[in-house]
């Protein structure tokens, strides 16, 4: 690992950028799913214009929207399912505000966030890493970390998920830390 940190510099989250309200950024990550970037970004206009909303709209004027109207923008009916359950959950506080996530552990954001239909537990891992810069966030499942791990450390296979979940237990608590290094491992060529 020490050799990845040399090579590729400082850790570059840094945080904590917590109040930053999970809504907007899983409207925008349900949207994008799946699709090619300029595709998502042509449905995403489209339903921002309906909405007349520059970011996710407000979940109660997304919700009064039709779903003819929100299919002819160019979402799909498991898209439009999803968002619809998304705005539902904001509206009734199961997706919590962006003052209320800083106080929040990251396993309630987790267990709160994919009950989201459509949001998957890498997807709310990468939010608390990348958007919130949680720093001990360990996504066992995802095999870039798991690649990384196992060409850091010189291991024939890349460890199960089982494995990971106490690999590092010892990084503790910098486990976002170790995770974006081992993104990096397997961009690294080795002689």
């Amino acid at each position: 690992m020490a050799g990845l940190v040399a090579a590729h510099g400082p850790f570059p989250v840094t945080g904590p950028k917590d109040g930053i309200d999970p809504y907007p950024a899983l409207f925008r990550t349900i949207i994008f799913q799946q699709l090619a970037g300029k595709a998502a970004q042509a449905i995403e206009g489209r339903v921002l214009a309906l909405t007349g909303s520059d970011a996710a709209p407000p979940p109660a004027d997304f919700l009064a929207l039709s779903d003819e109207a929100l299919r002819g923008a160019g979402l799909s009916r498991q898209k439009l399912a999803a968002l619809r359950d998304l705005a539902e959950k904001k509206r009734d506080g199961v997706v919590p505000a962006g003052s209320d996530i800083a106080h929040l552990p990251d396993d309630e954001i987790v267990e709160r966030l994919v009950s989201v239909r459509g949001v998957g537990r890498w997807t709310v891992e990468m939010y608390l890493l990348f958007t919130l810069a949680r720093p001990d966030v360990w996504p066992v499942n995802d095999l870039g970390v798991r690649a990384g791990w196992a060409k850091a450390h010189d291991l024939a296979d890349r460890p199960t998920p089982k494995q990971m979940m106490t690999i590092a237990d010892h990084l503790k608590p910098w486990r976002s830390a170790a995770a974006w290094y081992c993104w990096r491992a397997t961009e690294t060529t080795t002689p």
